[in-house]
């Protein structure tokens, strides 16, 4: 239910500065951010250019470097992963600190020189299980952890998607959402409802947890722009707003 996937854990865990069994984080910063990205085969090859370029042309924006600067310590920690079925799942772009225009260009520059792989079957619940493994081996400390987790079909792949949505949601992990609302008939089941409403009941969690609804690929981009100013700055807002 979207009640119980909105429920906050039960305070945040020790930062991993403290604890000897894990390395000391070198860098404080405002925010951890995963960017979650679905590249199952219900992505063609020139929407997953969309895609890329969507992510590029948002974290070089003047209006989300603004929003990193904007923050008590005016940084954000970012790592980009892909995701398919429950066997695919991988981090592209390692973590990376970025504080200013420099940083984010070189972050998109990494990007735009990336591979790209595409398989079959959609795991949200294997993304997002992913996703935690990688904020719980950050680098960087911060009062903050989201995964980020984008994708145009429902989970058919793995354990169900609420499963891995609490067990990072009792972590003080916040999961948000950017459906594509693509008309393209997916893999595996459809779902019963809305792309939108199914990310809301079944995918995102954690407190402040929202959702930015693409109407398609070619609109991606405005969206996740605006989905990163909204998570950097920590910003309230809708449960479900629309690109």
């Amino acid at each position: 239910m979207l009640r119980r996937s909105l429920l906050a854990a039960g305070g945040l865990m020790a930062g991993s500065i403290l604890l000897p069994a894990r390395p000391r984080a070198e860098e404080p910063v405002d925010v951890l951010l995963v960017l979650a990205v679905d590249v199952s085969r219900s992505v063609d090859e020139d929407e997953a250019k969309l895609q890329r370029e969507g992510y590029r042309t948002a974290i070089t924006d003047p209006r989300v470097v603004e929003a990193v600067q904007g923050g008590m310590i005016g940084a954000i920690g970012v790592t980009y992963m892909e995701w398919a079925g429950a066997e695919y799942q991988r981090q592209v772009l390692p973590w990376m600190r970025l504080a200013g225009s420099q940083d984010a260009d070189r972050w998109a520059s990494a990007l735009s020189e990336a591979p790209r792989a595409s398989l079959s079957w959609t795991s949200i619940s294997g993304a997002l299980t992913f996703g935690t493994r990688l904020l719980d081996e950050a680098p960087f400390e911060a009062a903050r952890r989201v995964i980020d987790v984008s994708g145009d079909g429902v989970n058919n792949s793995g354990m169900p998607a609420e499963q891995a949505r609490d067990a990072a949601v009792a972590k003080a992990i916040v999961i948000n959402g950017l459906p594509i609302m693509n008309d393209r008939p997916s893999f595996g089941r459809r779902p019963t409802l809305p792309l939108d409403q199914y990310f809301a009941e079944t995918v995102i969690g954690g407190p402040g947890a929202f959702i930015v609804a693409a109407d398609d690929f070619t609109s991606f981009g405005a969206a996740i722009r605006r989905k990163l100013i909204r998570e950097i700055a920590g910003l309230s807002g809708p449960l479900i707003e629309r690109a």
